[in-house]
């Protein structure tokens, strides 16, 4: 591959560690950076830190750290090559040197895309989960940590002992601000170490460390053995990695780094003292609808997310549940036209030869829909307004992975991963209506928080549609929903 790639001078340093090293950071964040360095030389090269898995370490390594962005619209296939990493590792087998890289002075910006269930926090209190074995284990310090604010925040204590100086925590995942939680998550370790530790250690970051919000967007779906063999038809060469994506991309950034940052705006990034409006319209319009159209297009049979809004049920869904039950609660951004980011959304959702998959996108709802369902769902109950959709999006995600004992939800249900999947199947296997589980979900474990556990109207929705789901099907469910939210609003 590298013998027949076009090559630019990779003549900078490191500056970033960016833990995450998957597909959405590879298409985004390595995108913007090159740009960025493109546009106004300097040592902004990031070493990329994979939690676990060595495949794509290794893979990045065999190729001199390159790897092929595809871009994909219904129309052409466009083939770019950031040349951005300068190193990659695996934090679970070099954990002693992932500490060492935070603590080197060299790098001023500490990234992370490790998804919302990457962060070991309790989504109700959203603090720190100190019953997590992981999180203990950090705390107790006899092994290297094997958590992300474990590293983090153990990486930062490193740093300030070898008088290092200022450095950002970035992240850059689907959570509501972000920054906010990161900084309280890291917080929280730091409290929970022996007393004078923790309080020097939590001195030293109040001083010294900035956590910027961010709003991060771009359709990035998984690598399939069809898109390698695509990239190497089209260009010639072999890369083991190449990574899909949608033409759009969106990064709003809080302008507050401590250390200094790259000219991140020479790519399209936006600086803004709007995330966290910019974050509402991202979670809620998109993630949010998103969330609908993967549950129930998967219990539609639909393998992808064009699949799915290609059923007419669904869509007009979609497009009710964004307009009636996620806007009412969003902060539009100054200049933003919300039709035409509707729009947007629904042609980047329609893109067929991007085929983004109902289980990818479905996948860790029970932390996803903790971030998009709560509070829109309290806007509504206090406004007298429908919430229909809502609870059909959440009997959704509930019968994909926590079905009655007996019912197939098919395949693409079956292949949803979730933090609380084995915990809800074990619970729901002697349940005998939607009822049950609905209960055992919300109120039981409560994984949509306090507010939703008290709120027996929006739990009695859900357990009905849970139960019309199983007996009737989707189209069924969606059926009764439009027709209660119309006899609701009329």
């Amino acid at each position: 591959m590298t013998d027949q790639l076009e090559r630019r001078p990779r003549n900078f340093g490191p500056g970033i560690v960016h833990l995450g090293l998957g597909n959405f950071h590879r298409a985004h964040m390595a995108m913007y950076t090159r740009a960025a360095i493109d546009a106004k030389a300097g040592d902004w090269g990031i070493i990329g830190v994979a939690s676990r898995s060595p495949a794509v370490v290794d893979a990045m390594k065999r190729q001199d750290f390159l790897y092929t962005i595809v871009q994909i619209s219904p129309d052409e296939f466009s083939y770019s090559t950031p040349n951005v990493h300068t190193d990659a590792l695996v934090a679970g087998l070099e954990g002693e040197r992932l500490l060492e890289l935070i603590a080197d002075p060299r790098i001023k910006i500490i990234s992370l895309t490790v998804t919302e269930n990457g962060y070991t926090f309790d989504p109700v209190t959203r603090h720190l989960n100190l019953a997590d074995h992981r999180v203990r284990q950090d705390l107790e310090g006899h092994e290297l940590p094997v958590t992300t604010i474990g590293q983090i925040a153990l990486g930062l204590e490193l740093r300030m002992l070898a008088g290092n100086g200022p450095v950002t925590i970035l992240s850059c995942d689907n959570l509501s601000h972000n920054g906010v939680l990161t900084q309280s998550l890291v917080a929280d370790f730091t409290a929970a170490l022996p007393r004078e530790r923790g309080a020097s250690l939590a001195a030293w970051i109040q001083r010294n460390v900035t956590f910027p919000s961010t709003m991060v967007d771009r359709i990035v779906p998984a690598t399939t053995q069809e898109l390698i063999d695509q990239v190497k038809k089209a260009t010639g060469y072999a890369d083991a990695i190449p990574v899909p994506a949608e033409p759009f991309s969106m990064w709003v950034i809080e302008d507050n780094f401590a250390a200094g940052r790259p000219q991140w705006e020479a790519g399209g990034a936006i600086f803004s003292d709007e995330v966290d409006k910019f974050e509402q319209l991202k979670v809620r319009l998109l993630n949010g609808t998103h969330s609908l159209l993967a549950y129930l297009g998967a219990l539609s049979g639909a393998a992808t997310i064009p699949e799915s809004i290609s059923d007419p049920w669904i869509a007009n869904a979609a497009r009710k549940v964004l307009r009636d039950e996620y806007l009412p609660s969003v902060q539009v951004p100054k200049g933003v036209d919300v039709r035409t980011y509707e729009a947007e959304l629904f042609g980047r959702w329609r893109n067929v030869a991007l085929g983004h998959r109902t289980s990818q996108v479905g996948s860790d709802g029970s932390v996803k829909l903790r971030e998009r369902v709560p509070y829109p769902n309290q806007q509504l109950r206090e406004k007298g307004r429908s919430r229909e959709l809502l609870a059909l999006t959440v009997a959704g995600y509930l019968t994909c992975v926590s079905p009655l004992p007996g019912f197939d939800p098919g395949e693409h249900a079956r292949a949803m991963q979730d933090p609380l999947r084995e915990v809800l199947r074990e619970r729901a296997a002697t349940a005998m209506n939607g009822t049950e589980i609905a209960r055992i979900a919300m109120d039981e474990i409560r994984f949509l928080g306090d507010d939703v556990a008290a709120d027996e109207e929006f739990i009695a929705r859900v357990a009905r549609y849970v139960d019309l789901l199983h007996s009737s099907g989707p189209h069924q469910a969606l059926s009764e929903a439009m027709n209660t939210t119309e006899r609701k609003t009329a």
